[in-house]
Order: structure tokens, then sequence, then C-alpha cells
């Protein structure tokens, strides 16, 4: 299962854990992604898609999944 944002593409990004001493060591930051059910009135039906917080609060603002995708350049198919 993929750890990536269908919309916009973010993914995990690596960093390093420091400690008190400064000691070094290796970790992961994970994108907030959030499985949402989104209704896609051209199809008539919901669409289940993979998407961070960030996408979420856009495709919002932006009045729903296909303004979003209008405004972005992408597709139905691209996500889907």
């Amino acid at each position: 299962m993929s750890r990536k944002c269908k919309l916009t593409g973010k993914g995990p990004l690596s960093g390093n854990n420091v400690s008190f001493s400064q000691k070094k060591t290796k970790r992961r930051f994970l994108p907030n992604l959030q499985t949402r059910n989104v209704y896609v009135p051209e199809l008539g039906r919901k669409v289940k898609v993979k998407m961070s917080a960030r996408a979420i609060r856009t495709m919002d603002k932006k009045g729903g999944l296909m303004n979003y995708l209008r405004d972005e350049g992408m597709t139905l198919k691209d996500i889907v």
C-alpha cells in the first residue's frame, strides 16, 4: 500500500531524530493521509481516494473533486 497522496503526490520524507546529546538516528516523516469517499456527479457515484489532509482542505475550498482536478490540470483517470 503506497503512502502517497493521489492528488498532490506528497510522500514520505526522511530526516533525523536528534537527542539531547545530539546523537542522530534516521526517521521518516509520513504525510497525513486519509481515505475518503468523494462523490463525483459526472460519474454519478462515489470514488475512494487516498489524499492528504491539505488536499482535502483545498478540495473543499475549490468546491469539489472535479474543480480541484481541473485547476491542477489533472483528469479523473489520473487518480482512479
